[in-house]
């Protein structure tokens, strides 16, 4: 390769980092480590919660807009990011779908929030919030539980198909696992704070006292899934407070 041409690269390659840049923030320190299930290669991925977190910061009056429709053995949902709450709904940054069907390895997933989380964090990308991350919204299948999110299967809207998923959902399964964002942050505030600082306490007070230290359990904590869960819960909530 030519001195030209490396530098170029150099060049295209700080210009696509500077994408939705802002001061003081970097969000290299939230990625994580991914393990491609065919390459066995390990990447870095950006968690969907940072996604919304870093888009409230570029577009304080930002919006995400999400609709989810059940389709043939799934759950269809498409979310829309839009620079401000005033834009019309045709004026939107970027777009994306996905679908999820239910999944039996992991019984306490919805398929419906599942596929709303997965359709925010690709639309998040398609904005250009994780374009320097390679799996910027997308997750293992052992982080689902975390983000909801699934790794095999992503889509864009042209891609989308209700057949995407072989697995059923039945009324029965649907009525268990589906709960409402608020339900689950009303959940997920009552669990207890694993910080040895806040012993005696619930996530939802960390919240009001420390909100670093949820962030941080959101983000890093990975003793208890479940708890990691709930901390991402109330992230998530937050920032859907704040739409």
């Amino acid at each position: 390769m030519s001195t030209n041409n490396a530098n170029d690269k150099t060049a295209s390659l700080e210009a696509i980092e500077s994408i939705n840049a802002v001061d003081g923030f970097d969000p290299s320190p939230f990625t994580v480590d991914y393990t491609d299930l065919n390459s066995s290669e390990t990447r870095k991925r950006l968690p969907v919660v940072i996604q919304m977190a870093w888009f409230r910061i570029k577009y304080p009056e930002g919006k995400i807009a999400v609709t989810v429709e059940p389709g043939k053995d799934c759950y269809v949902a498409t979310a829309r990011v839009y620079p401000s709450y005033k834009d019309s709904p045709d004026c939107f940054l970027a777009e994306a779908t996905a679908s999820r069907g239910y999944c039996a390895d992991k019984p306490s997933v919805s398929p419906r929030e599942w596929a709303q989380t997965a359709a925010i964090g690709i639309a998040l990308r398609n904005a250009g919030f994780g374009l320097q991350f390679g799996m910027a919204g997308e997750e293992s299948m052992d982080d689902t539980i975390g983000e909801l999110m699934s790794p095999v299967q992503t889509e864009t809207d042209a891609e989308a198909r209700p057949e995407a998923s072989s697995a059923t959902v039945t009324q029965k399964e649907t009525e268990a696992l589906e709960l409402t964002l608020e339900q689950q942050y009303e959940n997920a505030v009552k669990v207890p704070c694993p910080i040895k600082k806040f012993t005696g306490k619930t996530l939802g007070e960390v919240l009001t006292l420390d909100p670093g230290a949820l962030k941080w359990i959101a983000t890093k904590y990975t003793n208890d899934p479940e708890i990691q869960k709930a901390a991402q819960v109330i992230c998530e909530y937050a920032v859907a407070q704040a739409s």
